[in-house]
C-alpha cells in the first residue's frame, strides 16, 4: 500500500476542547466517520484515541501518555462525563462517539466501501470471534486477518514478525483491542511501521461486539452508570480503578470548570488547529 508523504495530505481540522490536561475532538458520529473515510482515500497513517474518565485520569498520571493522546489524529469523547465536561465549557455540538459504536458504525460502512479490517488484539479466540460477529453482521465485510498478541512483551522480532504480517494483509483498518493505555503506546509506537491508513484503539469494544462480554444497558449508558455496571460484573479487576478515577474526575472536573467561571479569558481558543 503506497502512503504520500505526510506533507503531502491534506489534513481535517476542528475544534478540540481540553479536558483536564487531553485535548478531545468536540464530534459527532458522523464527524468521525466522515474523518476515517477521508484518511483512507488520501493513504494517511493516522491512529485514533477513544477518551473515557479513566483515560483522561490515566493522562494525569503520564505525561507521556497525555502526549500520545494529544498527538493523535482524533480523540473522540467516548465517555458520557466527557461530553457533559466538553458541552460545559462551550463545545455544545460534543455527542458520544462511544468505542464499540464507532467500530459498528465503520464496520458497517466498510462492508458498503470495501475497506479491509485487521483485529489486532484480545484474549486468546475473542478476535477470531469478533471476526465471525461481524462477518455475519456485515454483509460483504472483508477481514484481512487477526493477531492475539502474548500477555507479557513481546521480543523486537515477535513484534516485527507481527508487523509483516499487518502489513502483508494490507488493511485499511486496524483495530486495536489491548486495552487502556497498552493500545495507545501500540498505536503511538507502530505509526509508520503500520502501512494501514488508520489504527483505532477501541478496547472492550472486541470483548462487546464477539459476545465474550455483556454490554451495560442502554439507559445506563445514557446516564453515564457503565462504569458501575462494568464494576459489578468485574469487582475483583475494576474496584481499584474505579475507587479512584470517579470521585477524582469529579472533583478535578468541577475544580476545572469553577476555574473557568472565575477566569474566562484564560480559556480563549489559540487558533491552533486540533483534528487532523
Amino acid at each position: 500500500m503506497e502512503v504520500p508523504p505526510m506533507s503531502a495530505v491534506v489534513r481535517l481540522h476542528t475544534d478540540r476542547g481540553e479536558v483536564l490536561g487531553v485535548n478531545v475532538c468536540a464530534i459527532a458520529m458522523d464527524d468521525a466517520i466522515a474523518t476515517l473515510e477521508r484518511w483512507i482515500s488520501e493513504g494517511c497513517r493516522e491512529y485514533v484515541c477513544v477518551t473515557d474518565v479513566h483515560a483522561v485520569m490515566e493522562c494525569r498520571r503520564d505525561p507521556l501518555l497525555r502526549k500520545i493522546y494529544n498527538e493523535a489524529g482524533m480523540v473522540t469523547p467516548d465517555g458520557v462525563p466527557v461530553v457533559y465536561f466538553l458541552r460545559l465549557i462551550g463545545k455544545k455540538r460534543t455527542q458520544r462517539v462511544y468505542g464499540p459504536d464507532l467500530m459498528r458504525e465503520m464496520t458497517a460502512v466498510s462492508g458498503r466501501r470495501g475497506y479491509r479490517q485487521f483485529y489486532y488484539g484480545g484474549d486468546v479466540g475473542v478476535a477470531e470471534k469478533l471476526k465471525e460477529a461481524l462477518v455475519g453482521f456485515v454483509p460483504g465485510l472483508q477481514v484481512a486477518g487477526t493477531f492475539c498478541p502474548p500477555f507479557r512483551k513481546m521480543t523486537p522480532a515477535e513484534d516485527r514478525a507481527a508487523v509483516d504480517a499487518i502489513n502483508a494483509a494490507r488493511p485499511h483498518i486496524v483495530w486495536v483491542g489491548l486495552g487502556a493505555p497498552k493500545q495507545e503506546r501500540w498505536m503511538a509506537e507502530h505509526l509508520g511501521r503500520i502501512d494501514a491508513p488508520v489504527m483505532i484503539g477501541v478496547g472492550a469494544a472486541f470483548d462487546f461486539l464477539s459476545g465474550t462480554k455483556r454490554q451495560a444497558p442502554q439507559w445506563m449508558q445514557r446516564h453515564a452508570l457503565e462504569w458501575l455496571f462494568r464494576l459489578c460484573s468485574e469487582p475483583r479487576r475494576l474496584w481499584r480503578r474505579y475507587a479512584y478515577i470517579v470521585p477524582g474526575f469529579a472533583f478535578l472536573a468541577v475544580g476545572e470548570l469553577m476555574r473557568r467561571a472565575i477566569r474566562p479569558s484564560e480559556d480563549a481558543p489559540s487558533g491552533s488547529p486540533s483534528w487532523k
